[in-house]
């Protein structure tokens, strides 16, 4: 058994946006927004949590505590013995907004592992989707989490995958987040088991158009975000959220609902046009945190401190 005692890493891992309209459980985006975190490994069988900023007072501080989870995993993935554990996290990121926290959590596990392991075992990308998507069930917002950027997802008999692009340097990102909460499994529970067949036509259209005002044709984002498929079921439990959204969108603002929800993501087509969104926000809704972020294209990122 390999001793890492005393090893240390740094971990920063972006908030993500999933779904971003139309594109329900397969494109998630990754935003310059972040939470840090800090592991060392200690004497087997120790665990100690420090968390600062979100999730402070609230989340468990043992074995229980999401990230220890993910790292535990991936060391079993590995055929590692794990070792001791001692964790500083500064969360950023909101919980249950809509914004990725959970998965942000499990990535950030699963990265600290990876930078312990490293020149001991080998982790591949896909191995890291694999874990994360099954601590998150899919893989929309771990994708971008792990590699950045747009991510399309999606799931086969092999698992998940996922697909990088570059978003297109015009495209702005603003969120508003709510500063109330909202239940990712609560949201799920609101949709219908089937859609009518012109609504699944419709998003399928909108999500491959998408695709292309992402990357390619900015000015194509207001009707490329058009959904049929979720929002519309989900808003009776966020009817802040609902106004919100149909108020920028009647000014031809690109807003949708961020993740589950309840935070708003709007992709404005330049800098000038997410001012407006923001300022119409602010007149309209002054209790929504606007956040001016722009796309992360790394995904998380270890640094790794030697004994």
């Amino acid at each position: 058994m390999t001793n890492l005692e005393g090893r240390t890493v740094s971990v920063r891992v972006p908030t993500t946006s999933a779904n971003l309209g139309p594109g329900f459980d397969t494109l998630g985006i990754a935003l310059a927004f972040y939470d840090d975190l800090e592991v060392t490994a200690t004497k087997p069988g120790t665990i100690s949590i420090e968390v600062h900023g979100e999730g402070e007072g609230e989340v468990p501080l043992d074995a229980s505590h999401l990230v220890v989870r993910a790292i535990l995993e991936t060391f079993k993935r590995a055929g590692q013995a794990a070792p001791g554990l001692a964790l500083k996290a500064r969360n950023r990121i909101p919980h249950g907004r809509g914004m990725g926290s959970s998965g942000a959590a499990v990535v950030s596990g699963i990265m600290a592992a990876k930078g312990l392991l490293d020149g001991v075992a080998t982790i591949s990308d896909k191995t890291m989707l694999d874990i994360a998507t099954e601590f998150e069930n899919h893989p929309d917002n771990v994708a971008p989490a792990l590699f950045g950027g747009l991510s399309i997802a999606w799931e086969d008999e092999h698992g998940p995958h996922t697909k990088k692009l570059s978003v297109h340097r015009g495209v702005s990102p603003l969120v508003l987040v709510s500063s109330t909460k909202m239940s990712t499994a609560l949201a799920r529970s609101l949709q219908p088991e089937s859609v009518p067949h012109a609504d699944a036509v419709f998003n399928v259209s909108r999500s491959a158009l998408l695709v292309a005002a992402m990357v390619q044709s900015p000015e194509l984002l207001f009707a490329a975000t058009e959904d049929r498929l979720h929002q519309k079921y989900r808003a009776t439990a966020m009817p802040e959220t609902e106004a919100l959204i149909r108020t920028l969108r009647a000014e031809g603002h690109a807003a949708v609902v961020s993740g589950a929800g309840p935070s708003v993501l709007v992709l404005a087509s330049d800098p000038a046009q997410r001012l407006r969104a923001k300022e119409l926000a602010e007149k309209t809704h002054p209790q929504w945190l606007p956040l001016l972020l722009a796309v992360d294209n790394k995904g998380a990122t270890i640094a790794i401190h030697q004994k």
